[in-house]
């Protein structure tokens, strides 16, 4: 463990920061556009159109960290859901998967903590309230069953994409434009999270839980799903790496690119001998 620690300690930051980013910008325009004495809030009286906003917004937000230089040397998971189903998959270490997940849950965290620093009392007034996700009027059972649509959907088209070499390197402009288009449709259903820390962060300051189970569950149920059919359908081999942007020259700690795996078994052959002697 602590091995992996001291080679991977920049990783786990940069999903940590990833997240964190992503909160900051998610509070911020959902005071922009939703907050009453909010001048575009009063310019746009129609919600649907406020969503859109925000999901082109939140999609560019999602886009600009995949392809940002931390994005490209982590993966970009930023979502425990993503980085357990990849765990699944076989492309993830235990211990980095471990290791990603508390960073992002912190991030999360810290994102809406820098949040709410810059906002103050906006941050938690009732139509802001830290970007927290809730279920809709159809109710949890509903939104249960979005959420695990919608991470069924975004882990398919990630899959399906980041494995087709011709049209990999556009996995994060197709994940962004998913991620706006449940913003502007689906979120009055379950709040659209499809990510477990992003929810927590949220509701840790809001000081609301409601509907919480929904988000700790369905998005990772919908993505292993997700992950299940496409291995059945292509096979066990099929799924390449668990970065959703490759095609750059950062570390991969995942797949051992570059030179990660030839370290990893020098290091051995050097215990091994170290063994003998």
């Amino acid at each position: 463990m602590m091995t992996i620690l001291k080679k991977h300690w920049p990783e786990y930051l940069m999903e940590g920061a990833g997240l964190g980013f992503f909160m900051i910008s998610a509070c911020l325009f959902v005071a922009l556009l939703e907050h009453p004495s909010s001048p575009v809030h009063t310019a746009l009286p129609d919600p649907m159109t406020r969503r859109a906003l925000m999901g082109i917004a939140m999609g560019l937000t999602a886009i600009s960290i995949i392809y940002s230089p931390w994005g490209k040397q982590s993966g970009a998971h930023i979502n425990p859901s993503v980085t357990l189903t990849f765990f699944r998959l076989g492309k993830v270490r235990a211990w980095d998967a471990a290791f990603y997940i508390i960073a992002q849950f912190a991030g999360a965290a810290a994102g809406v903590f820098i949040a709410h620093l810059l906002l103050g009392m906006i941050a938690s007034h009732p139509h802001v309230n830290y970007a927290a996700t809730f279920p809709g009027m159809e109710g949890v059972i509903i939104a249960f069953i979005a959420e695990v649509v919608i991470s069924f959907v975004l882990m398919t088209v990630v899959l399906n994409v980041s494995n087709t070499p011709r049209i990999a390197r556009y996995t994060g402009i197709f994940a962004g434009l998913l991620v706006a288009a449940y913003i502007t449709f689906e979120a009055p259903v379950s709040g659209m999270s499809m990510n477990p820390a992003r929810s927590f962060g949220s509701s840790l300051f809001a000081n609301n839980h409601a509907g919480l189970w929904i988000y700790f569950t369905a998005p990772l149920f919908g993505m292993l799903l997700a992950a299940e059919v496409y291995v059945r359908v292509k096979g066990a081999n099929a799924v390449s790496c668990a970065k959703l942007h490759h095609q750059n020259d950062k570390r991969c700690i995942h797949c051992g690119y570059p030179g990660e795996i030839k370290s990893e078994n020098m290091n051995l052959a050097t215990e091994k001998v170290k063994s003998l002697v």
